[in-house]
């Protein structure tokens, strides 16, 4: 396999990869008892689990096999998540990645989400949690393939903003807005429901999939972020408003 630069590999096209209809998680955990008990209970909801203790292999078997799914810590020794995820996104592997975070660590959370991760779980987390969360970002997924399909051609302007459904390309006056995949996910629902308002429960249920209380703040801390790159003055808001007391809209243009 042809080593790019320290921890980095290019894809090596003479590797089998695996089978897309094969449902196959990713676990990269570094404590054997904590990536153990992924393994039994992802093996419950009918996956088959492949186990890396380090970041660089990680990134090593995510470059090189099909997976529905990666479930990543964020200390590893070697290559921490927050730089394997930036590595997955900057080559264009957009496996969705759940990642395992400390309690006390919000800043690695927020900058989890910004590297391109789809959501998070804080260490401790019930099992039933897990298997939810894993089963929503896979519902997801699915349905976003088959509206594509649905619809291949569909495109959304609204003002200076153009989504491009396919090709999950959102642009402001021609520029192109870096998005992460829960970020356009969260804009795409907004946009393709104008004027409608949707509390922070109503988006969990919608975007992520779930709508466990108490993460209500993961949608606030999404739109803080949406906002700031998509609104020139995020305080006078030109597509997402807030509307106090119930939650967000997208303004009718």
């Amino acid at each position: 396999m042809k080593q790019l630069h320290q921890g980095e590999y290019a894809p090596d096209p003479a590797r089998p990869r695996l089978q897309a209809a094969c449902k196959r998680i990713l676990v990269v955990e570094d404590d054997p008892d904590i990536s153990q008990l992924l393994e039994i209970n992802l093996k419950d909801i009918a996956f088959q689990v492949d186990i890396v203790n380090n970041g660089v292999d990680g990134l090593n078997r995510a470059s090189n096999h099909d997976y529905q799914l990666i479930v990543l810590d964020i200390m590893l020794p070697g290559m921490d998540g927050l730089e394997l995820c930036r590595r997955l996104r900057s080559q264009s592997i957009n496996i969705p990645v759940l990642m395992l975070t400390a309690r006390s660590t919000e800043l690695d959370r927020v900058l989890g989400l910004e590297l391109g991760a789809d959501d998070y779980l804080t260490k401790p987390f019930s099992i039933m949690e897990l298997q939810a969360r894993v089963k929503a970002i896979l519902r997801r997924v699915e349905l976003s393939a088959r509206q594509q399909a649905a619809h291949p051609d569909e495109r959304i302007e609204a003002g200076a903003l153009a989504i491009d459904v396919a090709r999950r390309h959102v642009t402001i006056d021609d520029q192109p807005l870096d998005l992460t995949a829960r970020e356009f996910d969260l804009l795409l629902h907004f946009a393709r429901h104008p004027g409608r308002v949707y509390s922070r429960g109503q988006l969990l249920d919608h975007v992520w999939g779930y709508s466990h209380s108490g993460y209500e703040h993961t949608v606030n801390s999404h739109i803080n972020r949406l906002r700031k790159k998509l609104e020139l003055n995020p305080q006078q808001a030109q597509y997402i408003e807030t509307v106090w007391g119930v939650g967000y809209r997208f303004k009718e243009q």
